[in-house]
C-alpha cells in the first residue's frame, strides 16, 4: 500500500513520529499538506486506502503491526499504545515550555510565563519522563523510534540541560543511538526528506530557557 501522510510542510512536529516509522520500514508514502475535506481535528492524519486515521498515537497503533514495528500479542500492542500516549503527553509539555499561555500568542508575549514553566519542566517534569522510559527500555518497536525523536528534539531545544541529564539515562541514549544506526533511519537522516529543527515546530531553542 502507498500511504499519504498529511501534515504541515516545513516543520517536523507530530508528523515526524509517523515519518520515522514509515522511513524505518521503507514504506511507500507521500507527504501532503492538510486538506479540509477530511474530518480530522488537526494533522497529522494518514490516508491508507479508504481509511483516514488521525492522531499520532492512533496512526502508529494502526501502522505498527503492518510495518513490523509492533508484536502480534494484543497485550503488548496495547502496552505500546499506552507508551505512545504517554509520549504524546510529554510532547505537549515540551510545547508548553515556550507557549504556556496559548498557541495564539507569540512567544515574546509570554516569555515571563515561559521561563517559569520551563524551570519546572527542566527540574521536575523532564527527569520524570526520562526516568519512566529509562525503566521501560525493552524490545524494538515504533515507541523506540518516537523516543529517538524525543531525545533529538530535546537536544535541540535544551542542549545545556540534556548534557547535564543524559549521563543518568544510559538506556535511553543507547536506544537513540541504535535507532540512528538503523538502515532506513540512517538514510532518512542524511536525506533531504528530513526537515531540520526550527523555531516553528514543537521543539524550539530559546537560550534563555535552557540553563
Amino acid at each position: 500500500m502507498r500511504y499519504q501522510l498529511h501534515y504541515w510542510p516545513g516543520i517536523q512536529g507530530r508528523g515526524e513520529f509517523v515519518r520515522l516509522a514509515l522511513e524505518d520500514a521503507g514504506a511507500a508514502y507521500a507527504s501532503k499538506p492538510p486538506e479540509d475535506r477530511y474530518r480530522a481535528f488537526a494533522p497529522p492524519y494518514l490516508k491508507a486506502g479508504r481509511l483516514v486515521i488521525a492522531q499520532t498515537a492512533n496512526i502508529l497503533f494502526y501502522l505498527g503491526p503492518r510495518l513490523g514495528l509492533a508484536p502480534k500479542s494484543e497485550a503488548r500492542r496495547l502496552w505500546l499504545h499506552q507508551q505512545q500516549l504517554t509520549i504524546a503527553d510529554w510532547i505537549t509539555e515540551v510545547h508548553d515550555t515556550h507557549h504556556p499561555i496559548g498557541s495564539g500568542l507569540y512567544y515574546e508575549e509570554q516569555k515571563r510565563e515561559a521561563k517559569r514553566r520551563t524551570e519546572d519542566f527542566r527540574r521536575n517534569r523532564l527527569p520524570k519522563f526520562l526516568s519512566y522510559f529509562e525503566d521501560d527500555a525493552g524490545g524494538f518497536s515504533y515507541v523506540d523510534l518516537s523516543l529517538f525523536q524525543m531525545i533529538e528534539g530535546l537536544r535541540y531545544a535544551f542542549p545545556v540541560t540534556m548534557r547535564r541529564l543524559e549521563p543518568r539515562y544510559g538506556k535511553l541514549v543507547a536506544i537513540h543511538d541504535r535507532v540512528a544506526r538503523r538502515p532506513g533511519i540512517s538514510r532518512y537522516l542524511s536525506s533531504g526528506r528530513r526537515i531540520a529543527f526550527n523555531q516553528h515546530g514543537i521543539f524550539r531553542h530559546y537560550p534563555e530557557l535552557d540553563r
